[in-house]
């Protein structure tokens, strides 16, 4: 390892509890942390499966008041958060229970950075803007991907540029993160392929960040080793727990990897595909990671050969760039097995969304602004982002 002359932070949340019956932990973890009426922020999909009812059962179990903001929207936008800190005020509330995935873990985020730190979340847009901690947080996970439970990300929709804005705040990062599988295992398969991929995404950009670091190469490697195991087997068959808490560890290993490595151009392309279509954001990270891959190669190859070894690869008398390639192979094999679009614009029609090609220029402009992509291990110029938009269209 050779020395650099930089020093490298480590964030991760104070307790994590991960496996079957994590989730009855909820209201003790809750008042351990000097919370006694929390606003649960969820989505409507969460309280229709009936996960809700799961916790709040709990809570009512333990006679703790809660109110339920289930409001969270796909791509969270300004003014969901701003309508989630409206409830929590008017309701009294002095703690936050997130419970979903990404989505509602940036909103219940975002509310908890306003509750805490006054303005809108537009004023912690960027790296470490707020100045005081959140309030009591319990970030509660229902699918294997975003690792936004264990994260100090917060990715919110300004709904007015369009833009996703990439807040990263150590303060953001939750008290407790929990992944109980049984609250997984009626995650639908393409949900199920989506959040796997993000996951995938998230481990592979970290361990070719300009920032990796041992500790963090360590997470990423064992995450995409889990991937590759456990992927197929929990589309496949959602109530295959052994593949279900495969993911959970796989996934949160990845955020230990990409909340300290940080991520790329995969997520700062990504971003704008949400914020301008509203599309799902693993689906996107899968159609691009490839194509940002390919770009990436001659960066990283000795690493990309490491990630075809992880992802099952036999690289037997192969030359280094032979093998590295293998890597984008196996990730493409991948996403066909679990049924990820082939490219953004067939992801567009299965959401009803038209991807144009004319929006590009656009796209390329914010994305070349986005956080996520200073620690991309090759500089692009906007014509590379362009060409690599269009490759994926």
């Amino acid at each position: 390892m050779a020395i650099r002359e930089e020093v490298y932070g480590y964030f991760i949340p104070s307790v994590t509890l991960i496996g079957i019956g994590a989730a009855k932990e909820i209201p003790a973890k809750i008042k351990a942390l000097g919370g006694s009426k929390p606003l649960i922020v969820t989505d409507k999909g969460i309280t229709g499966a009936g996960i809700t009812k799961q916790v709040t059962d709990l809570l009512d179990a333990a006679k703790m008041s809660y109110v339920v903001f289930d409001e969270t929207i796909p791509n969270p936008t300004d003014k969901n958060v701003h309508a989630g800190v409206e409830i929590y005020k008017t309701q009294g509330c002095d703690s936050l229970i997130t419970l979903g995935g990404g989505s509602s873990h940036d909103c219940g985020k975002g509310v908890g950075l306003v509750i805490a730190n006054g303005g809108t979340i537009h004023d912690y847009e960027g790296v470490d803007k707020s100045t005081n901690p959140m309030p009591p947080y319990v970030a509660v996970n229902t699918t294997a991907g975003t690792a936004s439970e264990m994260t100090r990300f917060c990715i919110i929709t300004d709904t007015s540029r369009k833009v996703k804005m990439a807040i990263v705040d150590w303060r953001c990062t939750p008290g407790v993160a929990l992944d109980d599988p049984m609250l997984m295992m009626g995650m639908p398969p393409a949900l199920t392929a989506a959040t796997g991929m993000d996951a995938l995404t998230h481990a592979v950009e970290a361990y070719v960040s300009t920032i990796a670091t041992p500790m963090t190469d360590s997470a990423a490697e064992k995450a995409i080793e889990l991937i590759a195991t456990h992927l197929r087997p929990a589309v496949a068959n959602g109530g295959d727990i052994v593949a279900r808490e495969g993911m959970c560890y796989a996934q949160y290993l990845a955020g230990m990897a990409f909340n300290n490595a940080s991520l790329g151009h995969v997520h700062a392309m990504a971003h704008q595909l949400g914020g301008f279509y509203d599309l799902p954001h693993g689906e996107c990270n899968a159609i691009l990671l490839p194509h940002v891959s390919r770009f990436n190669l001659i960066a990283k190859m000795d690493r990309f050969v490491k990630i075809a070894q992880l992802l099952g690869e036999d690289i037997t008398g192969l030359s280094k760039r032979e093998a590295a390639e293998k890597a984008l192979d196996a990730i493409k094999k991948l996403s066909t097995d679990i049924g990820i679009p082939a490219g953004l614009i067939e992801l567009g029609k299965r959401y009803g969304k038209e991807v144009k090609a004319e929006d590009i220029d656009t796209m390329t402009g914010n994305a070349q602004k986005d956080a996520c992509g200073m620690t991309n291990p090759r500089r692009p110029t906007d014509a590379d982002v362009k060409a690599i938009y269009t490759a994926a269209l």
